[in-house]
């Protein structure tokens, strides 16, 4: 079994191209089945699996199947957004293998983000994995890559500190907000969408007390449940364009694939407000805003990547924390691809596996089950525990020793050096 990924990123492509690749979490399960059926239609098999990754900073793929098909992965993908493979290729990355496992850990752990060490993106990997489940399209290998990515950002956050003063997406976009208004308490912020990314940015602006505080959303639900953490109002989406001059500030992220804010609507609203400034931030993709409403005189619209050099700081504070995390992410790879290359030897080694498995369980579910027994009939603790484990090792060690005692004088030299290494060897812990 081959594994390999395609995608693109904030480091390789621009944000109006990553946008053309957004694939909505509610929309997964075709996508995933067409890309299948795709695969499986170029001669790479049923069995193919698949999972796709996309936030505003990136859209991943990867696969796993019997024959390696990046170049038909890119293909599709740049079908899917309408733009030709040349293209797509100029600012995409092909992985395979080992590779692989290194940038989906590097991602999980936060080490790939536009913040360093945001714990967002291991969120969003887990959606992603729980969709492709739900779709049918993850099999043993990639639940495999997955599942021991989640491991490795685990003991990545809880042995390092890599994520220690990080400036997230929407701490910076109040710091920014602060760099126009003098104070933050005396302006009126309109907040679009009711996702997990403007949730975060409304707990960092009703922080600062603002004058007023509305939430946006097509569905009024959504809106009031957020809008009821902060004391805030709530509007439909299409009260939008009417209301627009009354705010200072503009947050919008949605899943929409088309501008939601375009740029008559902004010139309506300058007008309105006699060419008062307008503070606001795009962090959807694809945008939310029209890009033409960055060259209004009176607005200052930031879009996701112009937040990029607000997020960077604290860097070199974090280099330490960042070499012990790529560390842990070495021996997180190789152990991944020692899995698979045990599952590449076939039928003998892992189902030797299993059986050693079973028979340890086996085991230790008779030496439990006797303890139980005797704890029953009151027996003391410590004599019980004696007892078990003394049972567990004549167990494991009954094979060994009779093996030794029977071979022949010419076996029984090898036999010893394949015991001692077997169970003589140094702990590792």
């Amino acid at each position: 079994m081959a594994v390999w990924a395609l995608g693109i990123n904030h480091h390789t492509a621009p944000l109006d191209l990553r946008g053309r690749f957004a694939f909505a979490l509610d929309r997964i399960t075709p996508t995933l089945q067409g890309l299948r059926q795709s695969l499986a239609g170029s001669g790479h098999g049923q069995g193919v699996e698949t999972a796709i990754l996309s936030t505003c900073n990136r859209t991943e793929i990867y696969c796993a199947a019997n024959q390696i098909a990046p170049e038909h992965t890119l293909a599709w993908l740049a079908q899917s957004g309408g733009v030709s493979a040349e293209v797509l290729r100029s600012h995409a990355y092909l992985l395979e293998d080992g590779p692989v496992a290194r940038h989906a850990f590097r991602v999980a752990s936060g080490l790939d983000s536009m913040v360093l060490g945001e714990a967002q993106i291991l969120g969003q990997l887990k959606d992603a994995v729980r969709a492709a489940e739900g779709a049918g399209a993850l099999g043993s290998t990639l639940n495999q890559l997955f599942q021991r990515s989640f491991a490795v950002a685990k003991e990545v956050r809880t042995s390092t500190d890599i994520g220690a003063h990080s400036i997230s997406m929407a701490a910076a976009a109040v710091r920014l907000a602060g760099q126009l208004f003098e104070d933050l308490g005396k302006i009126r912020v309109l907040f679009v969408g009711a996702g997990e990314m403007i949730e975060l940015c409304s707990t960092h602006f009703a922080a600062k007390n603002p004058q007023h505080i509305t939430i946006a959303n097509r569905t009024l639900e959504r809106g009031e449940k957020l809008a009821a953490r902060f004391g805030a109002q709530v509007m439909r989406m299409a009260e939008l364009p009417e209301h627009l001059h009354e705010y200072d500030a503009v947050i919008s992220c949605t899943a929409s694939q088309l501008p939601i804010i375009g740029l008559g609507a902004v010139e309506r609203a300058l007008k309105k407000r006699r060419h008062r400034p307008i503070f606001m931030v795009d962090l959807a993709v694809p945008r939310d805003i029209e890009p033409e409403v960055q060259q209004l005189q009176d607005v200052y619209l930031y879009t996701v990547d112009d937040l990029a050099g607000v997020v960077q700081t604290a860097q070199a504070s974090r280099q330490a924390a960042v070499a012990q995390a790529e560390a842990i992410i070495d021996a997180g790879v190789q152990s991944f691809l020692h899995w698979m290359a045990l599952r590449s030897q076939g039928d003998g080694v892992v189902p030797l596996i299993r059986q050693l498995n079973a028979q340890a369980d086996e085991w230790r579910a008779l030496e439990i089950a006797r303890a139980k027994k005797l704890l029953a009939k009151g027996e003391d603790v410590d004599a019980v525990l004696e007892a078990l484990s003394r049972g567990l090792t004549q167990k494991m060690l009954h094979g060994p020793l009779a093996e030794l005692r029977s071979s022949d004088p010419a076996q029984r030299e090898h036999t010893a050096q394949t015991v001692s290494r077997f169970f003589l060897r140094k702990s590792s812990r």
